[in-house]
């Protein structure tokens, strides 16, 4: 579900940590339907992606938590929730 071509670094914005604008480009995709309700979120896949440590995108976690659009598990990582109208519900 990643793009083909992994981002640069003229992809970033230096006015934003990365983190956020990792959690915007995911969120961005959970409410256009691209990560449908259950989809994993692999964070090594991601990690490659965006060129990023772990310790990044699981801050990027925290933002899409905290907007309730993901839950995380330990031991079983982190899941997109299901829409409930135009909210999100686990």
């Amino acid at each position: 579900m990643l793009p083909d071509t992994p981002w640069t670094a003229h992809d970033w914005n230096p006015e934003l940590y990365r983190y956020e604008q990792i959690a915007e480009w995911i969120g961005e995709r959970i409410r256009a339907g691209e990560y449908p309700p259950r989809t994993v979120l692999s964070e090594v896949r991601l990690q490659g992606y965006f060129g990023v440590g772990r310790e990044t995108i699981r801050k990027a976690f925290v933002i899409l938590r905290d907007r309730g659009l993901i839950i995380t598990k330990p031991g079983r990582g982190s899941v997109v929730l299901r829409r409930d109208g135009d909210g999100f519900a686990g």
